[in-house]
């Protein structure tokens, strides 16, 4: 039986069709971990996927085992040519995203004296000028989805991003495919309602006349992720 962590792997997945031989990299837990590996090994098999600084060849390890086999080593150096020169897809979390994209993971309220103080900008501005951005967001709320981020980490369509994909959460996948480069509702997953999606958004999304729902994993597809992820991982990071 397929299960919403399940579509949202694929999601995350889907995000990086079409991108050829550049470094697919998924930060921040499980989920887009598995997206890029699972993309790796179906789809788009030119990807090159990596733990750490190790370039892994289609004999990928599941999650928390190292491989029997690495392609080649990559120095940090040369990771921040590819950074610098847009060969990489990095898939991204926040803590708060609005609707151009912004992204905030450093405060929350006024920055000379926040409420909470978060990670920092990290490679944040860096990744969104430079390079293909997704973001992974396991929690669709209006505490998430703000009109307005407390401060801006990661930018958005409105201050010069490169290319910003998509945003997949536990119940959507949403993306910036609108005139003014706000977020569009790409398409909501098995047994979520548009409705719930915008009463979990805290502005005003474009929502088109017919959405779709979000594509299941294939057979196959579960096969790979079963083989990635035996211990379903995938399953503790995907709110109900």
């Amino acid at each position: 039986m397929t299960s919403r962590a399940d579509v949202c792997v694929l999601a995350c997945a889907e995000a990086f069709r079409g991108d050829g031989e550049i470094l697919a990299a998924g930060i921040g837990g499980a989920v887009t971990v598995l997206a890029a590996r699972l993309a790796r090994l179906t789809f788009e098999p030119d990807l090159l996927t990596h733990d750490g600084v190790c370039l892994l060849t289609d004999d990928v390890p599941a999650l928390g085992r190292p491989p029997e086999v690495v392609e080649g080593w990559l120095p940090f150096r040369d990771h921040l040519w590819l950074v610098l020169n847009g060969r990489r897809h990095v898939m991204l979390g926040a803590s708060q995203i609005d609707r151009h994209g912004n992204t905030n993971i450093s405060c929350i309220g006024d920055w000379a004296r926040p409420k909470a103080q978060l990670l920092g900008v990290r490679g944040a501005p860096g990744n969104t000028r430079c390079d293909p951005t997704s973001y992974w967001i396991p929690r669709h709320t209006p505490r998430v989805f703000v009109p307005r981020v407390d401060m801006v980490s990661g930018l958005g369509t409105d201050r010069g991003a490169y290319d910003l994909r998509r945003v997949v959460t536990n119940l959507a996948v949403l993306d910036f495919a609108t005139p003014d480069g706000s977020m569009r509702l790409a398409s909501v997953h098995p047994g979520v309602s548009v409705a719930e999606v915008v009463a979990a958004t805290g502005f005003e999304l474009t929502v088109p006349a017919e959405v779709p729902v979000t594509r299941e994993p294939t057979a196959a597809e579960l096969d790979v992720l079963d083989r990635l992820d035996p211990g379903r991982a995938r399953e503790r990071e995907v709110a109900a």
